[in-house]
């Protein structure tokens, strides 16, 4: 029968990953994909821009930093009255040069706060890259999640195009209702009205990836194709060693906590006095001639001030134990994600497997025959719509359902600090430290 071919095709073009008619240069998001993404991202984002710019400025400020303070001059002169003493002995000019001494190691320590500054930045740049990486991979399955509802969007106008004509025909030929023909009409105006929201949907994702990339907006991209289904990721004692290790957000604040720390020493050697050595003359204007000449040496006296060093250093130390406790937080934070994501990502992938297997399959099987039984007079047609519909859902829950997985397993990537899929991949194998509970 017409119908009942109309309804194979249908269905099988639901289980291909891409659908009858996909141009030859669609693309299927991976690693490699996006990894070109993200070089064009390094010279195009305004964050990460922001964020080299930073880590530049860090740099030229630890390399600014001075071992040696400029030296002073000094220069001045002496008026005598006919009481004083004669200038032409003592002199009426003076001048004289200060120069303060690198003591107490301060530069070193000045120049580690620094360092540890610019090892801080460049860690953040990253930190920065990897989120931007975890965003762009989110994005693109966005936009190859409503590509493929529109993909199957149109599959069913097809089908409900088809079906139309069908039960017109067979309205005419007395053996259907005006209802069901009805019925079948409202079901095609709220697909295609459904279809042009999901087409508006796709444009938005599009959008959405050009500003990532820092493209025009209306720049255009290959049609997009979800990844299959991807192996599992055990919440295993190797992942868990690798985020602590790797996890980009974890490196930034190693880094605060070694500029806190020498910030910290910095501080202390305050209290220590400076010390300058100066040179001074003095000579006679009328002929020239040097008439006396000093070496000085001058120091401060930090001792009225002690209590103020002391809770100067105090504030600097109790800066490193926020550093040092916001770091423990997050490795806590770390296994948490971890074991949640770990969680989650397998119940999707069952969920995928489902969906896009042995439920699709029933689903086209139940919708072939209501169609058959209503073609023959045994059903109803309200059943051959409710099995399309269920048919239906079948495939968008295991395209969401794919879609979901892959953005989870995106968060992974940011939360153990790798960078590829495949790197992941490499886990499958681990025991699980999830406790096992089969019903």
């Amino acid at each position: 029968m017409k119908i009942f071919g109309i309804i194979l095709l249908f269905g099988a073009g639901l289980l291909r990953a891409a659908p009858d008619g996909e141009p030859v240069r669609a693309v299927v998001i991976s690693s490699a994909y996006i990894n070109r993404l993200i070089a064009e991202a390094r010279s195009n984002n305004p964050s990460l821009k922001a964020a080299d710019a930073r880590f530049k400025a860090a740099t030229l400020d630890s390399e600014a930093v001075r071992a040696w303070d400029d030296p002073s001059f000094m220069a001045g002169g002496s008026a005598f009255s006919s009481k004083g003493m004669d200038p032409a002995q003592t002199g009426d000019l003076s001048y004289g040069i200060e120069q303060k001494l690198p003591m107490w190691g301060r530069p070193k320590l000045a120049q580690r706060v620094a360092a540890a500054g610019a090892s801080m930045r460049q860690a953040d740049v990253n930190y920065r890259i990897q989120q931007l990486r975890r965003d762009l991979t989110r994005q693109l399955l966005a936009a190859a999640l409503a590509r493929r509802v529109v993909d199957i969007g149109r599959q069913d106008l097809d089908w409900l195009n088809a079906t139309v004509k069908t039960a017109e025909t067979r309205y005419r030929d007395g053996q259907t209702s005006v209802a069901d023909v009805l019925e079948i009409q409202n079901e095609q105006a709220e697909r295609n009205d459904r279809l042009r929201s999901d087409s508006l949907l796709v444009a938005h994702e599009n959008f959405n990836l050009n500003r990532l990339l820092n493209r025009p907006g209306d720049a255009s991209w290959p049609p997009l194709l979800l990844p299959p289904a991807a192996p599992p990721v055990s919440y295993s004692a190797r992942l868990v060693s690798l985020a602590l290790a790797n996890e980009p957000k974890l490196k930034v604040m190693t880094q605060e906590i070694k500029q806190a720390e020498a910030a910290a020493q910095l501080t202390r050697r305050t209290r220590l006095p400076d010390v300058s050595l100066g040179v001074e003359g003095r000579q006679y204007s009328g002929d020239g001639g040097l008439r006396e000449g000093d070496f000085t040496l001058r120091f401060t006296l930090p001792w009225f001030n002690g209590d103020k060093y002391r809770k100067d250093y105090a504030r600097d130390k109790e800066r490193q134990v926020s550093a040092e406790q916001e770091r423990e937080d997050q490795v806590w934070e770390v296994r948490e994600q971890l074991h949640r994501l770990s969680v989650d990502i397998e119940a999707s992938r069952r969920e995928a497997l489902l969906y896009g297997g042995e439920i699709t399959s029933r689903a086209t099987q139940a919708l072939s025959s209501r169609v058959s039984d209503w073609e023959n007079g045994r059903g109803l047609f309200r059943e051959v719509l409710e099995a399309r519909r269920s048919l239906l859902d079948s495939q968008l829950t295991s395209a969401r359902a794919v879609a979901g997985e892959n953005e989870m397993l995106a968060d992974l990537l940011l939360w153990s600090g790798l960078e590829n899929i495949e790197d992941l991949a490499q886990l499958a194998g681990e025991p699980s430290s999830l406790p096992n509970r089969e019903p």
